[in-house]
């Protein structure tokens, strides 16, 4: 990850009933958008499906670590059981 990285945008809050249909199909960030996966409250489970990437698979808890979501790289997400999370996007200061 780039050290100067500087957030630029927060989603709104989501659950397991209204986290978008977008972040539980295999999607990616733009060239030079980084995420934060921030859980609240619950469980929502990681996933890394980009051929570029080894697979990876990680439960995230308020506990763990925000999960970095690196550009351009096919992942998705599942909310296991009720679940609170945003994302925040980082890019380089230019």
């Amino acid at each position: 990850m780039p050290e100067a990285l500087q957030p630029y945008k927060r989603t709104a809050t989501f659950t397991e009933a209204t986290v978008p249909a977008a972040l539980l199909n295999e999607h990616s960030t733009k060239e030079g958008a980084w995420g934060l996966i921030h859980v609240e409250e619950g469980r929502l489970r990681y996933l890394v499906t980009d051929p570029r990437r080894p697979p990876l698979v990680r439960e995230l808890t308020p506990e763990s670590a925000p999960m970095l979501v690196e550009p351009t790289i096919l992942h998705r997400v599942e909310p296991l059981g009720p679940v609170r999370f945003h994302i925040q996007f980082l890019r380089a200061e230019t």
